[in-house]
């Protein structure tokens, strides 16, 4: 909003015989700041307002005293003029305490307004590092968790192989136990015929012992018949 918006509204509020208002002027703007208006139009009523032309005093020729009422009549009406520049001029002056105190209002508005997003800022601020603990808690935790579970499997990776182990030492075990079992039956076979060679080795020798004696018996009785 500029001069000229306000220069030509006010002139055209004059010409239609409508008082010249800062509210007026707002009103024929469609609207605009109070402050704005009343300075364009202070300098707007400087540059269009013409003194007032004093009127001529001529004196009546009938009456003197008609001259003194004349004169008083002057005075009143230029007073007049002046108290309705000085009443338009308390009008636009309320405007402007009015327009003053709706500002200060809207700036205790914007003051409570910041008050309160700068309180939701702080507390979204202590949320979001209050939920920055509870992730990093989290992701300690996860870790945790994933080193023991790691340390599980490397322990039950170790028990199966040991089981594994075992049971092919088992295996080579049984397979070496079977394998004596059977080397032992074969070696018991072989005393037990070892023994049962040795005993008709022995009755076979008693047997021939017997005979010896025998011969020999009969040897002797024969030597002694001759």
């Amino acid at each position: 909003m500029n001069f000229e918006d306000v220069a030509a509204a006010a002139g055209k509020l004059q010409e239609s015989g409508t008082p010249v208002t800062i509210d007026t002027v707002r009103d024929a703007l469609g609207g605009g700041s109070a402050a704005a208006i009343s300075r364009h139009l202070t300098a707007w009523r400087a540059a269009t307002a013409t003194p007032a032309e004093p009127a001529r005093a001529e004196l009546p020729a009938n009456l003197v005293s008609e001259l003194a009422r004349w004169a008083q009549q002057v005075a009143e009406e230029a007073g007049s003029g002046t108290r309705a520049a000085l009443a338009l001029h308390e009008e636009e002056l309320e405007a402007l305490r009015d327009a003053g105190e709706e500002v200060e209002a809207e700036r205790d508005r914007l003051q409570f307004d910041v008050a309160e997003l700068t309180t939701a800022r702080d507390q979204a601020v202590a949320e979001v590092a209050e939920r920055d603990e509870e992730i990093e808690r989290l992701n300690a935790e996860l870790r945790n968790a994933k080193q023991v579970a790691m340390e599980a499997l490397v322990g039950k990776a170790k028990d199966q192989l040991a089981i594994e182990g075992k049971d092919a030492q088992l295996v080579e075990l049984r397979a070496q136990i079977e394998k004596d079992v059977a080397q032992r039956a074969t070696l018991s076979d072989a005393r037990l015929a070892a023994e049962m060679e040795l005993v008709g080795a022995r009755t076979a020798r008693d047997s021939l012992e017997t005979e010896n004696k025998e011969l020999r018996a009969q040897i002797t009785a024969l030597r002694k018949k001759s």
